[in-house]
């Protein structure tokens, strides 16, 4: 878009950068799109121009400078919830931060929009809040022209992180579990958001100021959860509201996951950030943006569910149980061929006459076992291996019907059985897309 103000949007491939890159191109911005991983953002959204921004990679100011140039101005939306294997709140909310406020203010770039958080203060008591509040002070202790806009829960038509979570916990059969669920949040539509944006870009937009960017209506996170029932048109349930004590473990189990690679809203910092604050106000970004932002209620009446969402909310807590069970059936398999059904394993193949390549076989095999169902566990392979164990079950069966056809037809069905967790493999094969 030629003579188009340019706009460089970091973590553009994120559950709120994705929508405000797309807001910004409809409001006639030539979008500079930055994410890690350029070419599966870009097949998403091809008509950005898209640039690698790694905050691992941008810890000097001179390393901005080429992402920087021909830009008039920055909407910063990365942020990170925990740290783990990939992700480093100091880094992605200060170091990065630091770094890019130097850099504007060398090249000529005075206006950024950086997108923060209700409660994102050491307050909280978390890494995120300390480390998110360092990074409103750093923009504060600037000469830029900057805005800062902290959302409260945002919705929008599709989920990611904590409000697929919501969903989940809406869907969840017979009754509604809520952790806590007194919680009270304003949740603002992501198209408000986004409208709060493109208005934080106009000229005469409010500067050196920092916004609440919240929903007029308050709401415990228990009333959060009936609306979104009713709104994926399953049966009204009641909310248990679950205590510290069923939640702790569950929450443990999150912050292991996300150590292991697994990104997940069930996690210590999540809770702690929900106790402490996430309702912010409404009233002062209303005046100085003039958006009016709509109800929870009124957002999703102006996007009714399809039975694609049903599926989302159902499956949410379904896949991660698939995935342990896959794993544990792969790996208790291979280890029990090596320990005490070693004898009966060697057993079955010589009755299907492998003769002397009995042990080896035998011994590969039950390797295999392992190492796929342990392989399983790991993030960036998980799709790959669930396909590695349908094929390797295609060549255990053919193999098992040329050599032993009659347990096909064995009362307990060792054939038979296989082709159900063929089927679960090739679920969580299916399912690993996360945004």
């Amino acid at each position: 878009m030629t003579g188009a103000p340019r706009v460089l949007v970091l973590g553009a491939n994120g559950f709120i950068g994705a929508h405000v890159a797309a807001a910004l191109s409809r409001a006639g911005w030539a979008v500079r799109a930055g994410a890690r991983d350029v070419a599966a953002a870009a097949r998403r959204a091809p008509d950005h121009d898209w640039v690698r921004a790694d905050f691992f990679d941008l810890t000097r100011a001179t390393d901005w400078a080429p992402l920087l140039r021909g830009v008039d101005a920055v909407v910063n939306c990365v942020g990170v919830l925990q740290d783990s294997g990939r992700d480093s709140t100091w880094i992605a909310h200060v170091t990065g931060p630091r770094a890019l406020i130097e850099a504007c203010d060398r090249e000529g770039v005075r206006r950024v929009i950086h997108l923060s958080a209700v409660g994102a203060e050491a307050a909280a008591g978390t890494a995120y809040g300390q480390t998110k509040q360092e990074t409103e002070r750093l923009f504060e202790a600037s000469t830029l022209d900057w805005l800062i806009l902290r959302p409260s829960l945002v919705v929008a038509r599709g989920v990611f992180g904590g409000t697929g979570l919501i969903r989940a916990l809406a869907a969840f059969p017979l009754f509604i579990p809520a952790p806590g669920g007194g919680q009270r949040f304003r949740p603002v539509a992501m198209e408000d958001v986004c409208a709060a944006v493109v208005a934080g870009l106009t000229p005469g937009a409010p500067a050196r100021r920092s916004l609440d960017v919240a929903g007029p209506q308050s709401l415990t996170l228990a009333e959060i959860l009936v609306l979104y029932r009713g709104w994926l048109g399953l049966r009204p349930a009641p909310v248990f509201a679950a205590p510290a004590v069923l939640t702790a473990p569950v929450i443990a189990l999150g912050d292991l996951a996300g150590r292991l690679g697994w990104s997940s809203p069930l996690r210590s910092t999540s809770l702690r950030q929900m106790n402490h604050n996430v309702e912010g106000q409404p009233d002062d970004w209303v005046a100085a943006l003039g958006v009016r932002p709509r109800t929870l209620a009124g957002s999703l009446s102006e996007a009714p569910a399809c039975v694609q969402d049903v599926w989302h909310a159902r499956l949410w807590f379904l896949r991660p149980v698939a995935i342990v069970a896959l794993s544990l059936f792969w790996t208790a398999t291979g280890l029990i061929s090596f320990g005490p059904g070693w004898g009966r394993a060697v057993e079955i193949l010589r009755e299907g006459g492998y003769g002397d390549s009995t042990a080896a076989i035998a011994w590969l095999g039950s390797l295999l076992d392992v190492v796929l169902g342990l392989a399983l566990l790991v993030r960036p392979w998980t799709a790959r291996v669930a396909m590695v164990m349908a094929l390797a079950t295609v060549g255990y069966l053919i193999a098992g019907t040329v050599s032993l056809p009659h347990y096909w037809i064995d009362p307990l069905g060792p054939w038979l059985k296989v082709l159900p967790m063929m089927a679960l493999c090739l679920f969580v094969a299916a399912t690993d897309a996360r945004r």
